[in-house]
């Protein structure tokens, strides 16, 4: 159901009916991307269902493969009118091909336990004893064809973690002779601007860009251009996903709804992670309930290139 998703629909006009932003959208300014989908809650007694799939088949390879798809794709030739839905599909597919399987030597996985006030994943009753189901995975790609050459894609997902959440992240490069030009000693000294685009809960857009702090001093930090649609479009009645895609069964449109073809370069890609994991017993990392996940995870994105400003804070609305 994530292909109805407000914010998932929107990508494709707020990539393609943007001037300003196309031109961005690329390995000469884009650093690394970071696709993730965060829960706050456990299994809560559903244990025994979920330990039968694992974060990766749940969340991993359709819904967040599904978003991924539409980040990363070229420009359909119609996104809009008679005929569009197959154009949109042909490009997403296209774009999956060109990603290499999943391993290992790229992936973090984790399994949460018990903080003392909430229950771990083998604290619940359905779920096997001693399983070594993955309960949150991150992994790095890469995407080989002229747009994306050389830019780590971050994909991860995980469930009792410290917040609600699933979003995408564009971390642009630094500009050029920005260490000379602002009198510091490394560019990471000056933050990376992002395009963000969260999709759940209160959708949003908003631009990490960089300012000057008010006073005296030309001191530089980081604010926001938003569009938080609860507060632009607080009058407007959102459907949910599921009532998207019913419409769009009944309209005939088929853009919302995965093609075979996709669904086998979908399971192509992750397959290969899958098998490596149950033939080697690939044991997961302990993470508490309620953390930020494993900390090796950090270390495997920062290592992947995305830098986390930790002096940001965005208001959030």
């Amino acid at each position: 159901h994530y292909l109805g998703k407000e914010m998932v629909q929107n990508l494709m006009i707020f990539r393609f009916g943007n001037s300003w932003l196309e031109p961005l959208w690329n390995h000469q300014h884009v650093k690394a991307v970071v696709i993730s989908f965060k829960e706050d809650i456990g299994t809560m007694g559903r244990g025994g269902y979920f330990d039968s799939s694992g974060i990766i088949r749940d969340i991993m390879q359709n819904h967040l493969m599904q978003v991924l798809s539409i980040v990363a794709m070229e420009p359909p030739r119609k996104v809009a009118g008679v005929g569009y839905s197959d154009l949109v599909r042909d490009e997403k597919v296209k774009v999956l091909k060109c990603i290499e399987p999943w391993s290992m030597k790229n992936t973090i996985l984790g399994q949460y336990t018990s903080n003392g006030a909430e229950p771990g994943y083998l604290d619940d009753e359905t779920v096997p004893q001693g399983s070594k189901c993955p309960t949150y995975a991150c992994t790095v790609m890469k995407i080989n064809n002229a747009r994306w050459k050389g830019v780590p894609f971050i994909m991860k997902a995980g469930k009792a973690l410290d917040q609600r959440r699933a979003e995408v992240r564009l971390q642009l490069k630094s500009p050029n002779a920005a260490v000379n030009m602002f009198d510091v000693n490394d560019e990471s000294e000056i933050p990376y601007n992002e395009i963000v685009i969260r999709l759940q809960p209160k959708e949003a857009i908003y631009i990490k860009t960089n300012i000057k702090r008010p006073g005296l001093e030309t001191e530089m930090i980081q604010s926001e251009l938003d569009l938080s649609y609860n507060s632009r479009y607080k009058d407007v009645k959102n459907p949910d996903a599921y009532t998207r895609l019913l419409l769009d069964v009944l309209r005939g449109k088929q853009a919302t709804f995965v093609r075979k073809d996709e669904l086998i370069a979908a399971w192509e890609i992750a397959t290969p992670l899958l098998k490596e994991i149950e033939s080697k017993g690939v044991k997961p990392t302990p993470y508490l309930f309620g953390s930020r996940g494993p900390k090796e995870a950090d270390v495997l994105v920062q290592k992947a290139g995305y830098v986390v400003d930790k002096n940001y804070k965005r208001d959030q609305n």
